[in-house]
């Protein structure tokens, strides 16, 4: 049961969709209205919203210390066109194109509302491999045509705990990264299901809460098929755009919908 949705609040649709189909070259599916759309990211679809009247200032902070959603990847052939296209547009960068741990290129940049996004070229070589088959599937999915959503990063208090809440969606194990150059404890686990991955952030070093914002520009709820948020355990923290939002213990929001 994978990862199926990604849904933001966004300021203005129109802008929202020319920048995701010009720079990430997503496919709209279906209307696009002022008030929502729908992006085609080949492995899940990107939900956009018109934000609600009035909106609430967001409280999303870009240090990963910060529990809850931290950004939204895609795998991309390679990360340097992407980047000299999204340059020569304006688009400030977070992170410039490094190579990282794990032997992949990446970059961080944010879309027109904040959203913190990541480019990934390569598949990563893990420090410690847990599933070898699931390794194996996430390399046999290939180098991507246009870019294909891989991953939602979230930082959690409890790696235990997390991998206990998202097992019953089908959530598995298949790898972690070890980043001994960070002082403050960072590792990197990650939980496939299907096509699709939930990338985790555990710090030795103390984190801050922050509750779901429903109402705030930026990321509101990644949507993955399961059972009722209740029978699996999350906490009801209200609706949006016609969907039940849910949150784990570190405040990351989800979208539980039956399985098709």
């Amino acid at each position: 049961m994978p990862l199926t949705t990604v849904v933001l609040n966004v300021a203005d649709v129109a802008r929202s969709v020319d920048f995701y189909t010009t720079h990430l070259r997503l496919q709209p599916v279906g209307e696009v209205s002022a008030e929502r759309a729908v992006l085609d990211a080949v492995t899940a679809t990107i939900e956009l919203l018109r934000l609600p009247d009035p909106a609430e200032p967001s409280t999303w902070e870009t240090d990963d210390l910060q529990r809850g959603f931290r950004h939204v990847g895609f795998k991309v052939d390679g990360v340097d066109p992407f980047v000299a296209r999204l340059q020569a547009a304006g688009v400030a960068f977070h992170l410039e194109p490094i190579e990282a741990t794990g032997n992949v290129r990446i970059t961080f940049f944010r879309d027109p509302d904040g959203t913190m996004l990541e480019l990934v070229e390569r598949d990563l070589q893990y420090t410690r491999v847990l599933d070898p088959a699931g390794v194996d599937a996430e390399r046999a999915l290939g180098v991507p045509v246009r870019p294909r959503f891989d991953h939602v990063a979230t930082t959690v208090a409890d790696l235990g705990t997390t991998q206990a809440r998202f097992a019953p969606l089908g959530f598995t194990t298949i790898g972690t990264i070890a980043q001994p150059h960070d002082p403050r404890g960072f590792d990197i686990h990650y939980l496939k299901s299907g096509d699709t991955v939930l990338e985790v952030f555990t710090y030795g070093a103390a984190t801050s809460e922050r509750a779901p914002q429903l109402r705030a520009p930026g990321f509101v709820a990644a949507g993955v098929a399961g059972p009722d948020g209740a029978d699996a355990g999350f906490r009801a923290v209200g609706r949006r755009g016609g969907h039940a939002v849910h949150a784990d213990e570190d405040g990351f929001p989800v979208v539980l919908a039956a399985p098709a």
